[in-house]
C-alpha cells in the first residue's frame, strides 16, 4: 500500500507539532522516521494511523484520502514501543485479539483464529509459547508477539513506535536483524519511529530526518549519511566535529591559516567545516594542517577518541586515531580532513 502525506499541519492549542509535510512512501517500502524527541516524528505516525486527525492537509492510503478515516478502517497494525499486551490473555489469544473482534462477514470461526494465530507464532519462531502469559516472557519475546498480534489482521500498513526502546542494546540488535527479515518476507509496507540513528540506518530502505516539527531530508542510509544536506542533518546522524572557517576565493582558512581544503561550491564568507572524526589523517605539521593539543585521550575498542584544543583559539573538536598510537596526551598533533562539508555560518 502506497502512503502520501501532503502539506500536513498538525497544531496542539498554540503549538505547531508539524509544518507542512509532505512525504511519499512506496508500496513495500520500510521506512525509518528519525529525529530527536520534539521532533514531530511519533505525531506524524499517528496522523498516519488514524490516532489523531491533520489540523490541515491530507493523508492518502494509495489514491483515497484516509484523513478522517478511524484506525479500523485504515486497516493498519500498530506495534507500541511497551508491548501493550493483554496480561490476562495467553500469547495465543493476544495475537488472535484482532481477529476474534470483527463483526459481520470479516468474522472468523474460532478454529480459524487459533489456527491463524499459530501459524504466525511459529513464523515470529514463537510456537512453543502459546500458553503463556506476558509476564512470563522477555521483553524481546513480547515484541516478537505483539508484531505476530499487529500482522494477524493482514494490515495495510505496518507502524512501529520505537518498537526496540524498551530492550537493552544487544536483544535490541537482534530483533533488528529479525525485523528486517521479516519485512523482507511478508512485503508490508512498513513505517517505524526511533530516535536511535543506527537503528535507522541498519533497518531503512529510506530515512527521513525530522526536526522541529519538518522533514529536513529523505534518503538512503548511505546518502543521508555521507551527503547530509543541513548541519542540523549532519550533526545528528553519526559524530562530527565543527570548525569556523573563512572562505576566499573558494578555499578554506581558519584564523588566516589556509588549510587546503575546496569550499564545495559555497560562497566566500564565514561558514563552517564539518568532518567525522574517523574522516581524518594524521600528518607531519605543515602549511594546510589542522595543529592541537591533546587534552583528553579516551580508548574505544580499536581506536582512540582525541579530544583537541586547536591551537591559538577556543575550539575544541574530536578525532578518531588507531588505538595504537602512543605518547599522545599533552602533545600536539597535526591532521588534514579526508572527506568534509561546508556550510554557511
Amino acid at each position: 500500500m502506497e502512503v502520501k502525506v501532503r502539506n500536513v499541519r498538525k497544531t496542539f492549542d498554540a503549538f505547531a507539532a508539524l509544518h507542512d509535510v509532505s512525504l511519499d512512501i512506496g508500496s513495500g517500502e520500510l521506512i525509518a522516521l528519525l529525529g530527536p524527541s520534539g521532533s514531530g516524528k511519533t505525531t506524524l505516525l499517528r496522523l498516519i494511523a488514524g490516532l489523531d486527525f491533520p489540523t490541515a492537509g491530507a493523508i492518502y492510503f494509495g489514491d483515497e484520502d484516509a484523513s478522517l478515516k478511524s484506525v479500523q478502517e485504515r486497516h493498519v497494525g500498530f506495534v507500541f514501543q511497551h508491548y501493550a499486551l493483554f496480561r490476562h490473555m495467553s500469547v495465543l489469544e493476544n495475537v488472535g485479539f484482532g481477529l476474534k473482534v470483527r463483526t459481520g462477514k470479516a468474522k472468523m470461526a474460532q478454529r480459524d483464529i487459533d489456527a491463524k494465530a499459530r501459524q504466525l507464532l511459529e513464523f515470529v519462531q514463537l510456537k512453543d509459547f502459546e500458553g503463556r502469559y506476558p509476564s512470563q516472557l522477555s521483553g524481546g519475546q513480547r515484541q516478537r508477539v505483539a508484531l505476530a498480534r499487529a500482522l494477524a489482521i493482514e494490515p495495510s500498513v505496518l507502524l512501529l513506535d520505537e518498537p526496540f526502546g524498551a530492550l537493552d542494546a544487544q536483544v535490541r540488535k537482534e530483533l533488528r536483524r529479525w525485523l528486517r527479515q521479516v519485512h523482507d518476507a511478508t512485503g508490508h509496507t512498513t513505517i517505524f519511529v526511533t530516535h536511535d540513528q543506527e537503528e535507522a540506518l541498519e533497518l531503512a530502505d529510506r530515512v527521513v530526518v525530522m526536526s522541529q516539527g519538518r522533514i529536513e531530508q529523505v534518503g538512503a542510509p548511505d546518502d543521508i549519511y555521507d551527503a547530509p544536506n543541513s548541519p542540523t542533518v549532519l550533526s545528528f546522524i553519526g559524530q562530527s566535529s565543527r570548525l569556523p572557517v573563512r572562505i576566499s576565493g573558494g578555499q578554506l582558512y581558519f584564523a588566516d591559516t589556509p588549510l587546503g581544503l575546496d569550499a564545495l561550491g559555497v560562497a566566500d564568507g564565514q561558514a563552517n567545516l564539518f568532518f567525522r572524526p574517523h574522516d581524518v589523517e594524521v600528518v607531519a605539521p605543515e602549511t594546510g594542517a589542522i595543529a592541537g593539543t591533546v587534552i583528553a585521550n579516551r580508548r574505544t575498542a580499536g581506536t582512540r577518541q582525541l579530544e583537541l584544543a586547536i591551537g591559538g583559539t577556543n575550539e575544541r573538536i574530536e578525532i578518531e586515531v588507531p588505538a595504537r598510537i602512543e605518547g599522545l596526551d599533552a602533545s600536539s598533533i597535526a591532521f588534514k580532513p579526508k572527506r568534509w562539508r561546508v556550510f554557511p555560518a
